[in-house]
Parts: C-alpha cells; sequence; structure tokens
C-alpha cells in the first residue's frame, strides 16, 4: 500500500483549539457526596447563622440583628475563655504531635509485642470522652485520689489537680493528650510506613547512626503525617467541651471555661440565641486560626 494511500485512510487528526465532548457521566458520581453534605453541612450552618441573628425558641423566633454577637462579645470571662480555649489547643496538639511521633517510632521499630503495644497506645481513643473525664476526676481528688495518694507514698505532697486555678487546665489538657495520642500514633506510623526502606538502607551503608536515620530521614519525610496531626489535634483542642465539662465544669470559678463551655452556660440558662451566636463566633475563630496555619504548612511542605 502506498503512502498517499495509507494516509487518505487514516483517520483524520483533530484541529487544533477543537473543543473535545466530554462526557457528564463522571460528575454524577459527586451529587450523593454533594447531597450529604450539602444536608449535614451547609444547612445547619446556613440555619445557625440565622438564629444567631434572632431571639429563639423552640415554637418561634424574632430578629434582632447582631444584638447576639455584641452581648455575647461583651460577656465578663470570654477573654479568659478565649485564651484558655487557645492554651488548651496548642498545649495539647503540640504534646500530641512530639508523644505521637516518639511513640510512632518505637512501634515501627523491631519491638517485642509491638502489635499489642499498638492495641494499648490506641485504646484510650475509643472509651468514651465523659467516661475518662469522670475516672481521672476521681484519680485527680486532692486528698483522696490515688494519684496523690501515691504521691504521698513517696514523701511528696500533690497538688490540687482540678482545685488549683493554675493548674486547673493544664491537668485537663494532659487528660486530653493520654485519650489523644493514640490516633495521633497511628497517623505518624502510617506515615513512617510509607517511606521507602531504601533510604535506610543507604543510610546503613554510609554509616549513619540510629540518631542521624531518625534526624535526617524519618523527621522530614513523616512531614506529611505531622500537617495532619497538628491540623486535627488543632481544631479538636479549638472545640473541646465534653472533657472539661466533665472534669471541672469550667471551675475552679472560671479558671479552665473555653468558649464552647461558655456557650454551654448561656444555653443552660435559656439564652439560645445567644449560644448560637457564639456558635458562629466559635466556627470563625477555628477558620480564622486553622486556614492560615494549613496553608503555611502546606505551602512549605510543597516547597520541600
Amino acid at each position: 500500500m502506498s503512502v498517499t494511500a495509507s494516509m487518505t485512510t487514516a483517520q483524520p487528526l483533530a484541529r487544533p483549539g477543537a473543543r473535545q465532548r466530554r462526557s457528564p457521566y463522571p460528575m454524577w458520581f459527586l451529587l450523593p457526596a454533594a447531597a450529604i453534605y450539602g444536608v449535614l453541612f451547609l444547612l445547619p450552618t446556613i440555619a445557625s447563622v440565622y438564629f444567631s441573628l434572632t431571639r429563639w425558641t423552640l415554637f418561634d423566633s424574632t430578629f434582632i440583628g447582631v444584638d447576639n454577637f455584641q452581648q455575647f462579645l461583651r460577656e465578663p470571662f470570654l477573654v479568659k475563655a478565649l485564651v484558655n480555649t487557645v492554651i488548651f489547643a496548642v498545649t495539647t496538639s503540640g504534646l500530641k504531635v512530639v508523644f505521637g511521633f516518639l511513640l510512632a517510632v518505637l512501634l515501627t521499630s523491631p519491638i517485642v509485642f509491638r502489635g499489642f503495644l499498638r492495641s494499648v497506645v490506641f485504646f484510650p481513643v475509643l472509651v468514651s470522652t465523659v467516661g475518662i473525664g469522670i475516672t481521672f476526676t476521681v484519680m485527680m481528688h486532692p486528698t483522696q485520689g490515688v494519684i496523690n495518694e501515691g504521691l504521698a507514698a513517696l514523701g511528696i505532697t500533690g497538688p490540687g489537680w482540678l482545685t488549683d486555678p493554675q493548674l486547673a487546665l493544664y491537668s485537663v489538657a494532659l487528660v486530653d493528650v493520654w485519650k489523644g495520642v493514640g490516633l495521633a500514633t497511628m497517623i505518624f506510623i502510617a506515615g513512617i510506613a510509607a517511606i521507602p526502606r531504601d533510604y535506610y538502607e543507604a543510610a546503613r551503608i554510609d554509616g549513619a547512626t540510629a540518631w542521624q536515620r531518625l534526624i535526617y530521614i524519618t523527621l522530614p519525610l513523616s512531614r506529611p503525617a505531622t500537617v495532619t496531626v497538628i491540623t486535627l489535634s488543632f481544631i479538636g483542642g479549638l472545640r473541646t467541651f465534653e472533657l472539661i465539662w466533665a472534669m471541672t465544669m469550667g471551675g475552679p470559678g472560671f479558671a479552665s471555661d473555653v468558649i464552647a463551655s461558655v456557650i454551654y452556660k448561656q444555653y443552660q440558662a435559656g439564652f439560645y440565641g445567644l449560644s448560637t451566636a457564639g456558635n458562629v463566633v466559635l466556627f470563625f475563630l477555628i477558620a480564622v486560626l486553622i486556614v492560615p496555619i494549613t496553608y503555611f504548612l502546606s505551602r512549605k511542605e510543597g516547597h520541600e
């Protein structure tokens, strides 16, 4: 067959710039997820913003504009709750990153009962937050708690973990770290397991020590897991409520109050519109803090 004949029987080439018809079929797969997202997130969010501008009960509502926000921002202990919220979020997320990474390094090394130890570390994540709060409240009792009794047996006078205004918030934060470090550990284990073993073999051949392999291979290449743990832990710390309410109810006084506990106290008092406005404020606070942090960490990760 000649070259000319083969060219005439060949399929015509598409013209440059010609638009190809795309099938809309794959887009239909987005509809179930979009419907669920709209029903479970968008509609409640829009409803919350609307009701935050009203004085409402279960039976009626009256539009009052931004009065709820003005009253909420004039709350006498709001500044203290804001500071406590940020302190709690920074403390818990930082400790979860540190302890989670160290435990993940330990639990990915060839040690005895590694699978059992992973289960032990992860188990507190599965336990009820309220149950953990009640248990540690009993254990941290200033005179009859097992922690202070153990310290007394060593000749040490235990502090008032939950009754001292200077310690109450940090005591709850430590319990939150104990409960949530298992999830951080599992995320770090997944990140470390994804690192190619070739890097470690090459480092061993070059004579790198275990410490050098940890610093120059494991730590940098587990950065995606670190970003995930920081983001999830910080969000969880900003919106914490159950553990603080179960252990201190924001006390002693207002020493361990966070924004969520202030909102709940307003709801208990019957100020539903005011508490809804507080929820909207908390939503925007989380967005204002998390979006720049996530952007910065993701951008830095992309550059590296």
